[in-house]
């Protein structure tokens, strides 16, 4: 800006110079007529960025009385850097021409104009040309460089963007596999940890029992709230590697630590984005008749009809009090974004007997 501030003056005392300088040359200093037009248009340049039409104006007696023609062609050079018409900067062009081959002052006898004059009106408007031309090409390389410079500013926020979604969908799917795997691991724990308690006539079992549930217990509430920190993203995940299958699932419901009972009948493999699925949502509810109904007995169904794979999972009433084990509530929600992202559809609720199903429906053929 300093730079700027210092640059102008001295632009504008080195064109007015050149003005004056070409004046000089031409010998319009005989008359003082011919000294206010000149006068007229070396003062008319410092307008030129403010008002470039008028700084032309201005400068047309100069060339119309005299051959002092520098100070014209910096103003229409000022224009053409500046307007967007080009009717006008041709009009200013066409003037420009015609004083110049006007003859100052008019004869009383004869014609103004001869046929003699087309070349030198020809040349009248090579000389306008040529500043107008190359104020246009400034103009364009200015336009240029503003339109690149948004490009550039739209290209980082695209950059900006794409990262923050990469960043979104890490987030969220961090989430889902805290919420899926470690939750489950961490509320069993809990459980089995409560069962001892209960059950251990050890003073030192029952001591080290309550501390572990009550350690698990934290770690739930810690964890629920990492998840819900996470899931601000609001992006459906993506998977990670490895990933759990059908064939883990007697694993999985072997080792839920509650009564329940497996049945799986399927015609051949499912694509691995419906086995991941199935295999999330009957964790998610073994995880859930675990908190939520001890004692209760579930029974998991998973089936293969008509294109559709059916995953019911049902418990009974539960015949204990849960225990108050934190809960982040996001279990059932990502069960059913991960179902309608596979095209299918996720249904929840309690049952007459007081008990509680989970089913799922996910079509393994496109839907026409």
């Amino acid at each position: 800006m300093k730079r700027r501030a210092v640059r102008r003056p001295l632009t504008d005392a080195g064109l007015v110079a050149i003005s004056l300088l070409d004046a000089w040359f031409q010998g319009s200093f005989d008359t003082r007529f011919n000294i206010a037009c000149v006068a007229l248009t070396s003062c008319a340049l410092l307008l030129r960025r403010r008002a470039p039409l008028p700084a032309f104006v201005l400068t047309v007696p100069s060339v119309l009385t005299s051959s002092a023609v520098a100070g014209s062609l910096i103003a229409i050079y000022a224009l053409a850097a500046r307007t967007r018409s080009r009717p006008l900067l041709a009009a200013c062009a066409a003037v420009f021409a015609a004083c110049y081959i006007l003859p100052w002052p008019a004869p009383k006898i004869g014609p103004i104009l001869a046929l003699s004059d087309v070349p030198d009106l020809a040349y009248g408007l090579g000389l306008a040309a040529a500043p107008a031309l190359f104020g246009q090409l400034v103009q364009a390389r200015r336009d240029l460089a503003a339109r690149l410079g948004e490009i550039t500013e739209v290209r980082e926020h695209e950059q900006f963007l794409a990262a923050q979604s990469v960043l979104a969908k890490e987030r969220a799917q961090l989430a889902r596999e805290m919420h899926d795997v470690v939750s489950h691991q961490v509320s069993l724990i809990a459980v089995r940890a409560g069962a001892l308690q209960v059950s251990t006539l050890d003073p030192d079992a029952k001591d080290a029992a309550t501390t572990i549930r009550r350690l698990s217990v934290q770690t739930l509430d810690e964890l629920r709230h990492m998840v819900s920190v996470l899931r601000t993203s609001g992006s459906p995940p993506t998977e990670l590697t490895p990933q759990p299958t059908l064939a883990q699932l007697h694993t999985l419901v072997a080792g839920s630590g509650i009564e329940a009972d497996l049945h799986v009948d399927l015609d051949g493999d499912l694509p691995p984005p419906v086995q991941r699925a199935i295999y999330r949502t009957v964790q998610e509810a073994l995880t859930n008749a675990r908190k939520h109904a001890p004692g209760s007995s579930t029974r998991v169904e998973v089936r293969h009809r008509d294109g559709t794979v059916r995953t019911t999972v049902t418990n009974t009433a539960p015949t204990r009090p849960a225990l108050p084990l934190p809960s982040a509530h996001h279990g059932l929600i990502g069960l059913r974004q991960r179902a309608e992202l596979l095209g299918g559809a996720l249904e929840s609720g309690p049952t007459p007997d007081r008990g509680y199903h989970l089913t799922l429906e996910i079509p393994i053929r496109p839907r026409r």
